[in-house]
C-alpha cells in the first residue's frame, strides 16, 4: 500500500508541475494548440485546472481514482493533438518527440490507475486488465528505444547537453542512448523489467538535475537552453518522464513482492 502512495504522490507532482507550466506560460509546455484551434486560451487554462484538482484529489483516498482518470484523459487528449503532426511527418523526430513524450507520461497515470483500481477492490477490466496494462507496459518500452534512437541520430546534439566536467561527451552520447534502447528492450521483453525501469527513471531524473537545473545558473546562457521560458518547459518535461519511470519501476516492485 505505501508504495503505491509513493506511485500516487510521484504523479501529483508531475500533474502539479504541468498545470504550474501552463498557468505561467499560458501554453502548453511540450506543444501549441493549432492556430485555427478556437478558444486556445480556455483550452490551456482549463487543462491546467484540471490538472491542478486532480493533483489535489490524489491526496485523498475517496477522490485518488477519478483524479487519476482525470491526468489520463488529459494527456490521452495530448497524445491526439500530436498525432497530425506524426501522419503529416512520419519521418520526423521532431514530430514523434512530442508523441512519445505524450505517451510516456500516459503511461506512468495509466500505471497507477490500475494499481488503485486493484487496491479498491474493483474488477481487473478495461485499463486496469491485465491486458491493458500489459500493453502500456510495451507502449512505455518502445517509447524508450525512440529516446535511445535519437541519441544516436542526433549524437553531436546530445554530446553538446553533456556537462563540461564530464569527459567523453559523445561516447556518453552514444552510451546513455543504448541505456535506453536496452532499457527499453527490456521491459517490452519482460526480461528484468523492474531493473529496466529504475536505469530508465534514473538516466531520466540526472538528465534533468546535470544538464538543465545548471543551464539556469550559466552564464552566458548555453545556445541550447533557449528562453527561459524554453529551459522550464525542458524541465518540467523532463520531472513528467523520470516519475512515469519511477512510478513503472514502484509497479514492478509491487508485482515481484506478490501483488502487495
Amino acid at each position: 500500500m505505501r508504495i503505491v502512495r509513493l506511485g500516487q504522490g510521484l504523479l501529483a507532482i508531475a500533474s502539479a508541475a504541468v498545470a504550474i507550466w501552463c498557468f505561467t506560460y499560458g501554453r502548453f509546455a511540450v506543444q501549441s494548440l493549432p492556430a485555427w484551434m478556437p478558444l486556445r486560451e480556455l483550452w490551456v487554462y482549463g487543462s491546467a485546472l484540471v490538472l491542478l484538482a486532480a493533483s489535489a484529489g490524489l491526496c485523498f483516498s475517496r477522490t485518488a481514482l477519478p483524479s487519476v482518470l482525470a491526468i489520463v484523459a488529459c494527456r490521452a487528449i495530448m497524445i491526439a493533438m500530436h498525432v497530425p503532426g506524426v501522419i503529416a511527418n512520419p519521418r520526423s523526430i521532431g514530430a514523434w518527440y512530442p508523441f512519445c513524450e505524450a505517451l510516456t507520461s500516459l503511461v506512468g497515470a495509466w500505471i497507477i490507475y490500475a494499481l488503485l483500481r486493484r487496491e479498491s477492490g474493483g474488477a481487473a477490466t478495461g485499463l486496469a486488465g491485465e491486458g491493458a496494462v500489459r500493453a502500456a507496459l510495451v507502449l512505455f518500452g518502445l517509447t524508450c528505444v525512440f529516446y535511445g534512437w535519437s541519441h544516436f541520430l542526433y549524437a553531436d546534439y546530445t554530446a553538446s547537453l553533456v556537462p563540461a566536467w564530464l569527459p567523453g561527451h559523445l561516447p556518453l552520447a552514444y552510451l546513455t542512448g543504448a541505456a535506453h534502447v536496452a532499457a527499453g528492450v527490456a521491459i517490452v521483453a519482460g526480461i528484468i523489467p523492474g531493473l529496466a525501469a529504475a536505469l530508465e527513471a534514473t538516466m531520466m531524473s540526472l538528465f534533468g538535475l546535470l544538464v538543465w537545473v545548471p543551464s539556469f545558473f550559466m552564464q552566458p546562457r548555453p545556445g541550447w537552453a533557449g528562453a527561459p521560458a524554453n529551459q522550464w518547459s525542458e524541465l518540467v518535461v523532463t520531472i513528467v518522464l523520470a516519475i512515469s519511470g519511477w512510478i513503472l519501476a514502484i509497479y514492478f516492485a509491487k508485482q515481484s513482492r506478490g501483488g502487495r
